[in-house]
């Protein structure tokens, strides 16, 4: 690992803090920690949750949706010649 700061999350157990992943550092490195609580204590959102999330927004809207959806697929192809399949 090339020398600078990298950002690691992890989890405090006393005076132990066990990252998310391997720093890529030698073992008995010296290293300055400076420590910032993560949003509500979560670690993260799970792989994909944010786009549930985000997609969710559209769930009372659904028909709305569609119909923008195919309004942009037709604007798309307005002014395209036809192919032949």
């Amino acid at each position: 690992m090339a020398a600078g700061t990298v950002t690691l999350t992890g989890v405090l157990h006393g005076r132990t803090i066990e990252l998310d992943r391997e720093p890529g550092l030698p073992e008995g490195q010296a290293l300055q920690v400076t420590m910032k609580p993560m949003q509500d204590g979560r670690k993260g959102l799970a792989p994909g949750e944010g786009l549930r999330r985000a997609f969710g927004a559209w769930a009372a809207d659904g028909e709305e949706l569609d119909e923008f959806l195919e309004w942009n697929r037709r604007q798309r192809k307005a002014g395209r010649p036809e192919t032949d399949p």
